[in-house]
């Protein structure tokens, strides 16, 4: 008869590995953010913006004109910012960059 190695894990350790392992707590984490980025942005926007990515605690948006990055970015950041750091407590958010892009 073998003995374990140590006490037995815990299931959501071996859950939060597995889900590391295959990407799919990435996934989870995009669907977290753009369902926070839809709640706050408005369903006029919704069409004209979309989130890229979190990275070192920076917010990415893509938006399809100059015009609208330029509303967003000096008269909105502030507002959606805090926005989003309500809608996201666990999520660490320090900025939002707008970037240009087409779809």
């Amino acid at each position: 008869m073998s003995t374990p190695e140590g006490p037995p894990e815990n299931l959501s350790d071996v859950l939060g590995r597995l889900f590391a392992a295959r990407g799919w707590g990435r996934v989870s984490e995009r669907m977290r953010l753009e369902q926070a980025w839809i709640a706050i942005i408005g369903e006029a926007l919704i069409p004209q913006t979309r989130v890229l990515a979190l990275r070192r605690g920076v917010l990415e948006i893509e938006v399809k004109n100059a015009v609208l990055i330029q509303e967003l970015a000096q008269f909105q950041k502030r507002k959606l910012l805090a926005a989003m750091r309500k809608q996201l407590p666990g999520t660490s958010i320090t900025d939002i960059k707008f970037r240009p892009g087409v779809w």
